[in-house]
């Protein structure tokens, strides 16, 4: 369809993948090297930057394979639950992959008896299909990055700024996909349209005491019952300081966005300090 067409090298240009012409500019030919979706690459990019690129690696490999959380059979969801709140993360969903991929490779490192990477799997309600398969991937992209001679930073996953790191890289690319819990009641109203979404019951923050108010999502699931999955709290202050100013402009008028103006406008004198002293 013509319009989504047109949607798409919107958000192309948005992610800096176009030139003036509309052809591919250099950032987006590097982008095009990645078989994954342009807001990933993107991310995938900027992890070079705020290293953090071990991480965004198997980020990426976890969200391009399919959901390594099996639906529990009935009557087994809360152990479930629980289980899975073993590889929870407090800064959200993206992390909390990295801890069940880690734990996945500790137990196909060290299998006490054969089988027993797929018991663990199935102790923890988790797809060992889809964890092999994010394994495949992540070096899938280990090759690409060595082949385009990009460099891969040493992991430092846990460290506070590795953390601000990854929040940064995500950002970078998705940007797009921001929304706010507009009634402390897990309502997330998105900043692109005025579509309401809720958590995915494989979130982290799925039940939990403490719902984050902004949040960036991987992607948003009208089938799944209007929810947002893959989900990690951002600060309105990380957004204002990353977004291009040209997409924030385009955006619908909302709360959200005048909330996201104050901080911007708070930011502007340090910003053009920061500018005179470069």
């Amino acid at each position: 369809a013509p319009e989504s067409l047109m949607q798409a090298l919107e958000d192309l240009d948005y992610l800096a993948a176009l030139d003036n012409d509309g052809n591919l500019s250099e950032f987006g030919i590097i982008m095009s090297e990645f078989p994954l979706d342009p807001q990933l690459s993107k991310s995938l990019l900027a992890s070079c930057e705020f290293e953090c690129v071990d991480e965004m690696l198997t980020i990426a490999a976890m969200v391009t394979a399919p959901s390594c959380f099996l639906q529990a059979p009935p009557g087994t969801e809360e152990i479930a639950r629980t289980r899975w709140r073993r590889f929870s993360h407090p800064a959200g969903d993206h992390c909390t992959l990295i801890n069940v991929f880690n734990a996945f490779k500790a137990a196909t490192a060290n299998p006490t008896q054969p089988g027993n990477t797929e018991k663990w799997c199935r102790d923890y309600f988790l797809s060992c299909s889809a964890l092999s398969m994010a394994e495949m991937i992540r070096a899938e992209l280990v090759e690409i990055m060595k082949r385009i001679e990009l460099p891969i930073s040493e992991p430092d996953f846990g460290s506070e700024e590795n953390l601000l790191g990854i929040k940064k890289a995500l950002l970078s690319g998705y940007f797009m996909h921001i929304a706010r819990d507009v009634d402390g009641s897990g309502n997330y109203l998105m900043l692109t349209h005025k579509q309401v979404a809720q958590l995915h019951p494989f979130s982290s923050y799925y039940n939990s005491r403490r719902i984050p108010e902004w949040v960036l999502f991987h992607e948003f699931s009208i089938s799944e019952g209007n929810s947002i999955r893959v989900v990690s709290e951002i600060s309105p202050h990380l957004f204002a300081e990353l977004v291009p100013q040209y997409y924030f402009s385009n955006l619908p008028p909302s709360e959200s966005k005048d909330i996201l103006q104050e901080v911007i406008n708070h930011l502007a004198p340090v910003s053009a300090t920061k500018e005179e002293q470069k």
